[in-house]
This record gives C-alpha cells, structure tokens and sequence, in this order.
C-alpha cells in the first residue's frame, strides 16, 4: 500500500513540477503591470574616466558613456554561466553576468507582448509573432536586449534571481570595455533604440538594480513544493524494504 501511495506521489509532484516550471515563466497580464513601466528609458550623456574592474581575474577597462535608467517587464532571459555558453569563456568575458530582454511603453499598454514568444541566445533576444497582426503591432524601438556588467558580488546575487515575468528597474551607465588578458577584446554598446542587428544591445554597467514586482509568484512557490514532494517520493521508494514472494 505504502509504494503504490509513493509512486503515485512521485508522478504526481513531477507532473506538478512540470505545470509549474512552464506556469512560471508565463508573463502577466496588462493589469498586472507596473505603470511606470510605460516610461521610456532615460538616458544622459555624461563625461567620466575610464575605470577598471576585475572578475575571473581579469582586469576589464570601462569607459562610461550615459548615465541609463531603465524599468521594463523580462520577457526573456539569458545566464552567462550556463553550460552552452562558450563564448563568454572563450572570450575570458566575466564580466557580464546576465543578458535580459525588456519590453516597455506601447508594447505594454496594447498587451501585445502576451501575444509573441521571445528567447535569448548568448548575445541575442529573438522575437516570434504568433500572427501578422501582432507583428504590426509590435514596437520594436520599445524592446531593449541587455548585457549586464558587475563586479559588485551583492549585485551579481540580486541580478541572478531575476526571472522570466519579473517587472525590474535598472540604473547603470552604458559603457564601452576591454581586456588584454591573453588577446584583446573590446566590446560597445548601443546609445539608440532604434538600431537592430549586431551591435543593438545595450552593454550597461549597474549601480543599482531592483525588482519591482516578480512574477508567477504562486507558481514559483509551487515549483519548490513539488520538488521538494518530488525528492522525499523518491527516496521514500527506494528506502522502502524489497519484500520477496516465497
């Protein structure tokens, strides 16, 4: 009685877990979101001296360009850490941290954004519209792909529990950074919204950084409910006595 109860329990927490991990990256509803994330971002041209910052061991030079204040809704997002991405380390690039691609202004007072899908490569937000309509009505000026810098460890831990649905608000400067750890590598921004292909991304430097409202809170919960329920199952199952028929 007590396996056939685990192993309904073990299936049951790892269809959950599935429902919440697909539930949590579902991003809110118009009414759900913030109005001041219908402001553009401001930016300011400021004159500042490069400075250098170290991550990895490497010496990075930052030269600031803007001061930026950004707010958006995370509509996807991409981890410079994760195990695909080989050409931040190839590039001895640790310095950023996390990519995140933000809507904004228009696209969130018409709700077009519930009606595309959006995905992050390692230094790309990519769109896909779910009809022409919804393609029109996309204003791809109101869209931002972020290369996140740091080498503030509080903020690398604040940044990297952002999720997909998050309302966030950032202030940073755009900036321009290099190494010459073993080849040279410099790498700009972008200063416009209105630019795309390579080079479009906004490359900031953040001072301070803050999540205005998460979303799927409840399923996120959920998520660490069911994995929990999932992991107890399993150990449950294999802890029990093995009975033999005589």
């Amino acid at each position: 009685m007590l396996r056939t109860l685990l192993k309904w329990m073990v299936l049951s927490s790892f269809c959950l877990l599935l429902l919440a991990l697909w539930k949590g990256k579902v991003l809110p509803p118009v009414a759900e979101v913030d109005s001041v994330l219908l402001n553009e971002p401001r930016q300011t041209q400021i004159t500042q001296t490069a400075f250098t910052a170290s991550k990895g061991g490497v010496t990075y030079k930052v030269q600031p360009l803007y001061d930026y204040d950004l707010v958006g809704l995370v509509v996807s997002k991409h981890d410079a850490k994760t195990w695909w991405d080989h050409l931040h380390r190839d590039w001895n690039d640790h310095l950023n941290i996390m990519d995140i691609c933000v809507v904004w202004g228009k696209n969130i007072s018409n709700g077009v954004y519930n009606d595309l899908s959006f995905s992050s490569g390692q230094f790309t937000c990519n769109i896909r519209a779910n009809s022409a309509e919804a393609f029109a009505a996309f204003d791809q000026t109101a869209l931002s792909n972020n290369h996140l810098l740091t080498d503030q460890p509080a903020l690398v831990k604040l940044i990297q529990k952002v999720e997909i649905g998050d309302q966030i608000r950032l202030r940073g400067r755009l900036s321009e950074y290099a190494h010459d750890h073993g080849f040279p590598f410099k790498r700009g921004t972008s200063i416009v919204r209105t630019d795309t292909g390579n080079g479009a991304c906004e490359t900031i430097f953040v001072d301070s950084f803050e999540i205005i409202k998460s979303g799927s809170q409840p399923w996120r919960k959920l998520m660490w409910l069911a994995a929990i329920m999932l992991i107890a199952s399993i150990v449950g199952w294999f802890i029990q006595p093995v009975r033999f028929n005589d």
